[in-house]
């Protein structure tokens, strides 16, 4: 054992201390159960959905609530925790605020769900629990982004904080991953499980009316929320800088090599004194003063607020686009990117983290590594738009009852001669599957006069309807029977399908390689006084401009294409059941392209001035080393009088084109 100048002993791996390796540890669980319990509420969108019968603009401002938790409370935790004992303030926040999530979310609607009350209305207002336990997670959360990354960066070596970054993400990764395949386990089982005769059932998870068991692995995201939050109980307020304790010279030449673009303080450090709430409250504006007047800050901001809105909505619907566009169950689509994309993202993190440390990339160098990698994947979701299939064959749809491709948003067009008599209802959406491949939105509608079986086996027999099919695929049917369910896509579609998986998962590895360095970009670009408060920022400005509103325009232009509504129990419109993909791929992919093209556009403003500063800052450096050779020359006794960044001029320009 090695004792340390702080006092504290490392353990027998190397330098690194005992307690720096269990804030490592810890930190990095912290990353794997809030990502699980993020994760899985992503996955578990259209369930919810479809449980409570609402749209997708309402949905997305359940998933939106997180952000509003989080916005509520991370300018002061940013600023006031930084001061203050920072791991157990992440302990505190997991410990009570993650455990109610996940009691309020999944135990107490569970037990609401399976009430006479909530199974005559589905469609009542109790998606309110999910909204606010949901935001009670945001709350809960708020301290480990700021004051865990600050707190790593404080007591680690400059070199060693980019792989560090990136073992916290490759784990946090890891959280998505068994988060989205268990959601896809949740899904496959039916949400009244232990309540319903599953015999009873009539329909499997393949089908757009099923519901899964959401509920459960909220109950699993809060166990391991609340064992997370344990460790930091234990932690010490401070830690010693990994290494040896460098001189003050050597603590000049880190901050000034930070990035290569911090101004020099010209104050020598004086012994840390005890603060006071008072005085921190009073330092607080001026704080914020000095941070927004960091240009390069802005731009970060305003860059990672246009990419968190391209990233928010296209993760937050990626599992419904495959699901109509392409024919997958909601099982599969949360499976495949469970298992397939966020692998291919963890991966990623490891080599931009690994580029970054074997090829000791300064910030500008940093900067080119996110925008290679942010204008490739930007080329690789371009080629998403022509991996296309076309639109499920549903009479009086998206094809006629002769058999002609047209799309209809009127539900008028879901009568023909063939039904006309038959009083069906135009409202309800109770699909069956005809022999030639066609779907109809019930038995009804399709002229079916009799049936044989139950549930599951149910089979419809003398579908008069199929006879007004022309055409050479419609030829006079022989068998005029129908099963219950929608039709399945084409066998071209499966093939597309894998272009389109093959295609997004390399899109997936390519983005992750920029993910490590843009952040480099972010923490060698501030003062270290004002690191947590600008990481705060930075994720209050983020997730309140990019975390919240995606999901609500996404859903409400989403829910646009809608061809068929659901109806609800007890009247009125439900979830949608039934999209038009064409105009569904269109408005989503438009979405994302706006905002990761824009996102392209920032990030060349953002080097450019990286750059035009960088230049400035040797100037000056030249200057300065200048003015010292001259200084020495005329003062033999050495005794120096300096002044270069004493005027106010330069004092300002410093605060202006800090980075």
């Amino acid at each position: 054992m090695t004792t340390f100048p702080n006092g504290s002993e490392s353990c027998c791996l190397g330098i690194i201390p005992c307690f720096r390796i269990l804030f490592l540890v810890s930190l990095s669980f912290v990353y794997f159960a809030k990502a699980f319990g993020g994760s899985y509420m992503k996955s578990s969108i259209t369930q919810i959905e479809r449980r409570f019968d609402i749209p997708s603009s309402l949905v997305g401002v359940i998933d939106g609530s997180f952000e509003i938790g989080n916005l509520l409370v991370i300018a002061f935790v940013s600023y006031f925790g930084a001061k203050l004992h920072r791991p157990r303030l992440i302990g505190i926040g997991f410990y009570f605020l993650f455990g109610l999530f996940s009691r309020l979310s999944g135990l107490t609607i569970r037990v609401l769900c399976v009430s006479a009350a909530c199974e005559k209305e589905a469609g009542s207002s109790m998606w309110i629990y999910v909204f606010l336990g949901n935001m009670l997670r945001g709350i809960g959360e708020t301290p480990v982004m700021p004051l865990g990354v600050s707190y790593l960066d404080d007591y680690a070596r400059k070199e060693n904080t980019a792989i560090y970054l990136a073992c916290l993400q490759t784990v946090g990764i890891l959280g998505p991953v068994f988060g989205f395949m268990f959601g896809s386990f949740c899904a496959k089982i039916y949400v009244d499980i232990g309540s319903v005769d599953l015999d009873s059932i009539s329909i499997n998870h393949k089908d757009s009316r099923w519901v899964g068991a959401w509920w459960l692995g909220f109950l699993v995201s809060g166990f391991l929320m609340l064992l997370a939050g344990i460790p930091f109980w234990f932690l010490p307020n401070t830690l010693a800088k990994q290494g040896k304790s460098p001189s003050k010279k050597k603590q000049k030449e880190d901050r000034q090599e930070q990035g290569g673009f911090l101004p020099e303080d010209n104050t020598e450090e004086d012994a840390p004194k005890p603060v006071t709430m008072a005085a921190m409250a009073k330092d607080f504006a001026p704080s914020l003063k000095r941070l927004f007047s960091n240009k390069v800050y802005l731009l970060i901001i305003l860059t990672s607020v246009v990419a968190f809105n391209g990233f928010i909505g296209m993760i937050t619907f990626k599992p419904k686009f495959m699901e109509q566009v392409y024919g997958q169950s909601p099982s599969k689509a949360i499976f495949l990117i469970g298992s397939m994309n966020l692998p291919a993202v963890a991966v990623g993190v490891i080599v931009g983290g690994f580029v970054m440390k074997r090829f000791k990339l300064s910030v500008l160098g940093a900067a080119r590594l996110s925008i290679f990698s942010s204008f490739f994947s930007f080329c690789l979701l371009l080629i998403q738009y022509f991996l296309q299939c076309d639109n499920s064959e549903v009479a009086g749809l998206t094809m006629t009852y002769q058999g002609v491709t047209e799309v209809s948003y009127q539900q008028d067009s879901l009568l023909s001669q063939c039904n006309m008599g038959c009083s069906c209802s135009l409202k309800h959406w109770d699909p069956v599957c005809t022999s030639n491949g066609i779907t109809y939105a019930s038995p009804c509608l399709a002229g079916c006069q009799t049936s044989t079986g139950i549930g599951k086996e149910m089979e419809f027999h003398n579908c008069t309807c199929m006879q007004e099919l022309k055409g050479e695929q419609m030829a006079p049917p022989t068998n005029m029977s129908a099963i219950l369910g929608q039709c399945p896509r084409k066998s071209d579609c499966d093939r597309m399908f894998k272009f389109y998986m093959a295609v997004s998962v390399l899109g997936s590895f390519v983005s992750a390689c920029g993910g490590t360095s843009g952040y480099i970009v972010l923490l060698r670009s501030i003062h270290p006084d004002l690191k947590s408060l600008a990481l705060g920022m930075h994720t209050l400005i983020g997730r309140t401009l990019g975390g919240f509103p995606p999901p609500i325009y996404f859903g409400a232009l989403i829910d646009r294409t809608c061809l068929k509504w659901g109806l609800k129990r007890c009247g009125g419109q439900g979830a949608c059941r039934l999209y038009d993909s064409h105009a569904f791929r269109i408005t989503f992919l438009g979405l994302v392209y706006c905002l990761y093209g824009l996102v392209n556009l920032l990030w060349g403003v953002l080097y450019l001035q990286l750059s035009k500063r960088q230049k400035k800052l040797e100037l000056r450096s030249q200057a300065k080393a200048t003015a010292l050779e001259a200084s020495g020359n005329n003062n033999p006794n050495g005794h120096a009088m300096v002044s270069i960044f004493k005027n106010k001029d330069d004092l300002d320009l410093d605060s202006e084109s800090t980075i």
